[in-house]
């Protein structure tokens, strides 16, 4: 299994950034995915989840409103539209597979991309 995060970078704050996550070797339409981040000093938190057909969508209280989770089954990739951005957002955003919805240790994880939002 391999789970590629793209489309980081460095963004002023109140900009925007859309993070794709690019799955393979698993049958991407029967996994839930998940995105997490990690601060520079700070423990990895989740970010937000979407199940496997898309019809269920979570989001830590921290970027509700602000960031948006999807999924494109026929393309096997999930996309986070992350707008708003603030300073407290820069951290590493890495992706995640499970075929549990709610799991906090998913089964599969990917490497991340560094988003970096300047004040």
């Amino acid at each position: 299994v391999q789970l590629q995060a793209s489309g980081g970078g460095l963004v002023q704050a109140g900009g925007s950034l859309r993070l794709s996550c690019a799955a393979s070797g698993l049958t991407f339409s029967s996994y839930t995915m998940i995105w997490f981040r990690q601060a520079p000093g700070k423990e990895r938190e989740f970010v937000a989840r979407i199940n496997s057909n898309g019809s269920l969508r979570s989001y830590a209280d921290s970027v509700k409103g602000r960031f948006t989770i999807s999924r494109e089954n026929a393309k096997n990739t999930m996309y986070l539209q992350m707008d708003s951005l603030n300073p407290e957002d820069t951290a590493i955003y890495s992706c995640a597979a499970d075929r549990l919805f709610a799991t906090s240790r998913p089964a599969h994880w990917g490497q991340g991309t560094l988003v970096t939002v300047s004040s």
